[in-house]
């Protein structure tokens, strides 16, 4: 990309996770020349004092736009599908938080932690990864670094806000009537079972092998990312009543013993991760720590008692920011030679 003072940026969608980018924008000091803000109808927006004026989507739109982030929608055919191709046309390049473009062979599937290098790959879109697995390859990179990782095991438990603001309403509402707070009001529901008070054993479809989608993005995603399709990789994914952050308990199998100061040392000096693994005093990484947070947090490191080369991690991240906002955001960074 060249090299400029300042840049035009569009942002799609104002959901939870366009929200979050236009925040993270500003909170990063972004150097924005012209900022444009789409959805499907043009209307105001509120975000931390701020007023947005909301464009209607169109291909005429991206006109002069140096980088487009498209905030996606987990499990539907985001704008992406329709309207990146004119963006790239004209000149932009778009960072989409979708999963339509990920898998593709000549489109970069980029956390920048860890593969940051293969930005550069880019023919005009560069793909954000799932958010459950964004945390998760965070967490695996340095391990992978010290011996090649031959299986991971992973069950997630995530939040409600990575299913949109709806999602987020149906768990307020049901919070209410649970505990007698109020009636609450009825919505349209995100899920087909009640999720305050309880967990459910399903995000996405389900599809091959009784495996979901969601799953089976933590499979491929992780794989690509990495490079390295010989990972064996099997995902539980669950949504539990938590607003904002998502968790996952991560087993991992590498081809070498290490050694487990070792591998807290490699956490600790990785940017992008913060360590809480102080058993003894009970801490250890918690949803509400990694909210509105850029890290990833890691804890409880221990080996299989069983097999000395398996390890067990707990890891927890904002998954609106990290899991998505934000990692785009850094991509932008990179493109335009800012680094963290």
């Amino acid at each position: 990309m060249k090299k400029k003072k300042r840049y035009n940026i569009a942002v799609v969608g104002v959901g939870a996770v366009g929200i979050e980018m236009l925040r993270i924008l500003k909170e990063r000091n972004f150097p924005i020349k012209e900022l444009r803000v789409f959805a499907r109808s043009k209307r105001d927006i509120q975000v931390d004092g701020d007023t947005y004026h909301v464009l209607p989507i169109s291909s005429e739109g991206f006109e002069g736009i140096d980088i487009a982030l498209f905030a996606g929608t987990e499990g539907e055919n985001g704008a992406a599908v329709t309207y990146a191709p004119d963006a790239v046309r004209k000149g932009a390049i778009v960072i989409d938080n979708g999963a339509d473009f990920r898998l593709k062979p000549d489109v970069p599937l980029v956390v920048p932690e860890v593969n940051a290098k293969d930005i550069k790959k880019n023919k005009g879109i560069i793909a954000n990864p799932n958010c459950s697995t964004i945390q998760m390859v965070v967490a695996l990179a340095p391990i992978h670094k010290l011996s090649k990782i031959k299986r991971v095991i992973v069950s997630t438990y995530q939040a409600v806000s990575g299913a949109g603001r709806s999602a987020i309403a149906q768990l307020d509402n049901e919070s209410k009537k649970m505990y007698g707070l109020d009636s609450g009001v009825d919505t349209d529901k995100a899920f087909a079972y009640p999720i305050a008070g309880n967990v459910i054993p399903q995000i996405g479809g389900f599809g091959d092998s009784g495996y979901t989608s969601e799953e089976w993005k933590m499979v491929y995603e992780t794989q690509k990312i990495l490079h390295s399709d010989k990972i064996k990789i099997s995902a539980t994914t669950v949504r539990v009543p938590v607003k904002i952050g998502h968790s996952e308990a991560i087993y991992i199998e590498t081809k070498k013993l290490l050694d487990i100061n070792v591998v807290r040392d490699a956490f600790f000096n990785t940017p992008g991760i913060i360590l809480k693994d102080d058993v003894a005093n009970s801490d250890y990484p918690l949803p509400l720590d990694s909210e509105g947070k850029d890290e990833v947090y890691i804890g409880r490191i221990r080996r299989d008692p069983f097999l000395d080369n398996g390890l067990w991690l707990w890891v927890v991240s904002d998954n609106l920011r990290k899991g998505a906002a934000t990692n785009a955001i850094q991509i932008a960074e990179y493109l335009i030679g800012k680094r963290p």
